[in-house]
């Protein structure tokens, strides 16, 4: 083998193990990784049942039933598709109908959504992005909210 051939060998094993090592990762997070959809995107078919996702829109107004044992059924709107949703626990201070939110749990083969976490906007300015992002997709965009503080 001459000097180029020796080089070439261990360069690519190197490049070998680097994959592996990636492979492995990647695998290991692929449990971890959740992915944010709006409702639309959801009514579309982009998300298969029992896959693990973040849901994120408004809560629709007059849409909130709690019942005794802690359990909530809601609906979140990004204005053009609605989403029920369920979940059981204890609900954010700040979580109520006509504002921000953002769900993390699993669609059943029903077209539920069962929540495992709820969050809500933590201040008058606050929406995540990806909400906001939705809504003004839609063209139900409040000037206003969600926008943050403002720029210098």
């Amino acid at each position: 083998m001459t000097r180029k051939q020796k080089r070439l060998a261990i360069i690519f094993g190197f490049g070998a193990v680097l994959a592996a090592a990636l492979a492995l990762i990647l695998t290991g997070l692929r449990d971890q990784i959740v992915f944010f959809r709006s409702p639309t995107e959801v009514v579309a078919g982009k998300v298969r049942p029992g896959e693990n996702f973040r849901l994120g829109g408004l809560v629709e107004n007059g849409s909130i039933e709690k019942s005794p044992n802690q359990m909530v059924r809601f609906r979140v709107t990004d204005g053009a598709n609605v989403i029920a949703v369920t979940y059981q626990g204890l609900l954010p201070d700040l979580f109520r109908e006509g504002q921000g939110v953002v769900t993390e749990g699993r669609l059943d083969p029903s077209g539920q959504f069962t929540a495992s976490t709820v969050l809500a906007r933590h201040d008058e300015n606050y929406m995540p992005r990806e909400v906001a992002d939705a809504l003004k997709k839609q063209g139900h965009w409040q000037p206003g909210k969600g926008e943050g503080p403002p720029k210098p």
